[in-house]
């Protein structure tokens, strides 16, 4: 009996000392050593050696932010760079800095960031290059290539026991957040390069769907948020396809700058070597703004393989919660309403909106106001990756109004149960006065000074104008807050190629005026008759006694490409602005 006693305590002993290290070992995400950081572990990519290779051997520079104890697996996010950037964007060492990896780590969640192919060191850094970069060029967000990449990610850490598979989610910031869409619109599925979309499977053959995304500062519609056609707007109704139908005005001020940006940063496929992927020959067909054939299989392909709006269908896409900004003029908050459009066509879709003084330049980016939509964005991931209850309402719009100066606190917020609920009354204005526009007309030094990326959104101007407008003017008669969509609708009679008429909306007071909303109408060759369109979007508290003032041009460089060469004019008349009303 004793010797039995000895043996059975050997073995107990010898079991401990196997369950021990077995017990104490750390998680190793990708194979990457863990180590402290303000109280998570941070697992970094620590040399181009120890990159990740993709689905087709292209490295990818990736660290995962793991919570401070557990082994897995782990309600995951991932979080997308934009545009210009690398994995370290959303990286800190700060326990207190909202939206980054540390501030996800802490409550609960892994985290990934990487830098997207062709950026950084996956590929983008001249030094990173090495041979399997080969064709590691950046292919804009392609389903394909980046989209399919956050995907292989996610599966090679399902399949290693540290994320857990009905718990993924991604977000991101401008390029990232286009992405973020995208995944959501996937949702379950993934895009082979043939094109072919089949189910989302990790590496060892696991279902996988994205559970929930926050997108930021994003669009559904990529060829429509670079080139505008005035087709986009908030109908219920919302549909692919409506920015090619015709081309629409490129805002060359902004491609010109983005392309500048990876030029600079980027492996940028060589001219001619991927049909796919040549960033260089689309800047060429997009500045020359013709209605080309290269030109329109180039919006069907941005439409099809590079946006969100592609991939709309009665199939719900995953839980989104969308945000975008009233003075962003290149990924504005008619974009964001566009999306939250586009998901609400599944039967059991969940999106929701925040709206305001955010986003790309003109916007100021108050404190404030994103305080509370950080806080709406984990509650949303604890509800939909953590299973946490959060009283989220599907269809509900949470918006700031703009106020200047810069240091004036953002007016709201202003919710609403839904997009149709948040302005219910209109103010409308109009006019039977007729006037030619003209390509060559309005003021240039004003378009100047309203290029976004040289101004803010507080900018004062005195008040001019120019030969070759239509100018729409009514001073208001109380205290009253327009949020949404401005419609301008307009009888027209156009006359020369490539004519098109740019909307801005102006706030005037004493002698000075503030630009509070903008927008354009591309024009079918010599078109004529009854048109509408809305404006990006607005959201400004106009006090008694001081002017609304709409401005129609046949030009608005440098942030809208003129039509130099060909010129045009359009007669306009009967013009009539509608103006969205929030709150009493």
């Amino acid at each position: 009996m004793r010797r039995f006693v000895i043996a059975l305590a050997a073995s107990a002993a010898l079991c401990l000392s196997i369950a021990a290290p077995l017990a104490a070992a750390e998680p190793r995400p990708f194979g990457h050593p863990c180590q402290p950081l303000a109280g998570v572990r941070f697992c970094p990519t620590l040399s181009d050696d120890a990159r990740v290779p993709s689905f087709d051997g292209v490295p990818l520079d990736v660290d995962v932010t793991l919570p401070a104890s557990g082994e897995g697996p782990f309600p995951t996010i991932v979080m997308l760079h934009g545009w210009g950037g690398n994995k370290a964007m959303f990286e800190s060492s700060d326990p207190n800095a909202r939206y980054s990896n540390v501030w996800f780590a802490r409550r609960g969640f892994m985290v990934v960031n990487y830098s997207a192919r062709g950026w950084g060191r996956s590929c983008g850094l001249p030094a990173s290059r090495t041979p399997n970069c080969a064709r590691g060029w950046t292919h804009l967000a392609d389903q394909r290539y980046e989209i399919r990449d956050t995907q292989y990610l996610l599966g090679l850490l399902v399949d290693q026991g540290l994320a857990a598979p009905r718990a993924l989610g991604v977000t991101g910031i401008s390029y990232g957040g286009i992405q973020s869409l995208e995944l959501a619109f996937l949702r379950d599925r993934l895009r082979l390069p043939s094109g072919r979309l089949v189910a989302w499977r990790s590496p060892r053959g696991k279902r996988l769907a994205i559970a929930g995304a926050w997108a930021r500062w994003g669009t559904a519609d990529l060829a429509g948020s670079l080139t505008v056609n005035g087709r986009l707007g908030d109908s219920p109704r919302a549909a692919a396809g409506l920015s090619g139908d015709p081309l629409g005005v490129p805002k060359q001020s902004y491609i010109t700058a983005l392309f500048g940006v990876a030029a600079g940063s980027a492996l940028l496929a060589p001219k001619g070597a991927d049909p796919t992927a040549d960033l260089v020959a689309w800047k060429a067909i997009t500045d020359a703004a013709l209605e080309t054939a290269a030109a329109r299989a180039l919006v069907r392909q941005l439409t099809r393989l590079h946006s969100a709006a592609g991939l709309a269908t009665r199939r719900s896409a995953a839980p989104l919660l969308i945000q975008n900004g009233w003075t962003d003029d290149l990924f504005p908050a008619l974009d964001g309403i566009y999306a939250y459009r586009l998901a609400g066509s599944g039967r059991r879709a969940f999106a929701a909106l925040q709206l305001g003084d955010l986003g790309h330049p003109r916007a100021q980016n108050k404190l404030a106001q994103d305080d509370l939509f950080t806080r709406q964005g984990l509650a949303f991931f604890e509800r939909f990756l953590q299973g946490r209850a959060r009283r989220l309402r599907s269809g509900s719009v949470t918006a700031f109004a703009v106020t200047c100066p810069a240091s004036a606190a953002p007016l709201g917020p202003v919710t609403a149960p839904s997009w149709e609920r948040l302005a219910r009354r209109a103010w409308r204005i109009s006019s039977p006065a007729q006037a030619e526009v003209t390509s060559s007309g309005g003021d240039p030094a004003l378009g100047t000074a309203i290029n976004p990326l040289s101004t803010g959104a507080c900018k004062e101007l005195p008040v001019s104008s120019g030969p070759g407008e239509y100018v729409l003017e009514r001073t208001v008669p109380r205290r009253f807050l327009v949020m949404g969509l401005p419609r301008v609708a307009a009888n027209v009679r156009a006359s020369g190629g490539r004519a098109y008429l740019a909307a801005r909306l102006w706030a005037v007071r004493d002698g000075k005026m503030i630009l509070v909303g903008r927008g354009a109408l591309r024009l079918r060759p010599r078109q004529q008759g009854r048109v509408s369109f809305q404006l990006f979007g607005t959201a400004w508290q106009f006090a008694p006694g001081d002017r609304v003032r709409l401005e129609l041009l046949g030009r608005d460089a440098p942030f809208l490409r003129p039509n130099d060469e060909e010129g045009f004019r359009v007669e306009v008349s009967k013009v009539r602005l509608s103006l969205p009303l929030a709150g009493r």
